[in-house]
């Protein structure tokens, strides 16, 4: 069965297309108008195996939280209807990645039950041109579209970039993991029958 799936989301302000195939390899092309996003999806798509074409216009101009938030949106979305019923799926990942001076754990419950935590200490800052309290929105917007419970920590770490790059490579594995094949099973992991 192919675990794939391509959504479009277009509204007065952002349109963003996402093609997924969670059993990919890694292989991407992304762009959405905002150079280190493009470079932040790129990561969590290559270290969570999925193959993604996605694609943003919106209204950067003005501000690139539009256009962050309809990419979680969109991606989250895509990602829950890949899923399918969720069939025979670990549901449960987690990651604790380094990035030299810093380390980050993702947790993820793919439950049918959004709810985020984000402990990631950063100042309003920017990297770049990209305000680092975006990553937050970004990983807020997929978690209640693709309706899992995602819990991110920052153990520690001073430098920005590998602060939020080391966080997308996190939710990235995490997300594999939860929506690897556990082949012991080809039941709903759930005792309700439903996720």
């Amino acid at each position: 069965m192919e675990r794939r799936a391509n959504i479009k989301r277009k509204t007065s302000e952002v349109e963003v297309s996402v093609d997924i195939n969670l059993d990919g390899k890694g292989k991407y092309d992304i762009e959405t108008g905002i150079p280190f996003f493009n470079h932040m999806l790129s990561q969590f798509t290559k270290h969570g195996y999925f193959d993604l074409t996605l694609k943003a216009k919106g209204d950067i101009e003005i501000d690139y939280h539009h256009t962050v938030e309809d990419v979680g949106l969109t991606l989250g979305e895509a990602f829950l209807k890949a899923l399918g019923d969720k069939r025979g799926i670990s549901r449960f990942g987690e990651a604790f990645v380094p990035f030299d001076d810093t380390l980050v754990f993702a947790s993820v419950d793919l439950s049918g039950r959004p709810y985020f935590v984000y402990k990631v200490r950063t100042p309003k800052s920017k990297v770049g041109d990209f305000d680092i309290e975006l990553g937050g929105e970004f990983f807020k917007s997929l978690s209640n579209a693709l309706k899992c419970n995602l819990h991110i920590e920052q153990k520690y770490g001073n430098n920005l970039h590998h602060i939020i790059e080391a966080t997308f490579k996190a939710v990235g594995r995490a997300l594999d993991k939860a929506s690897s094949i556990d082949s012991r099973s080809e039941e709903i992991p759930s005792t309700k029958g439903k996720l």
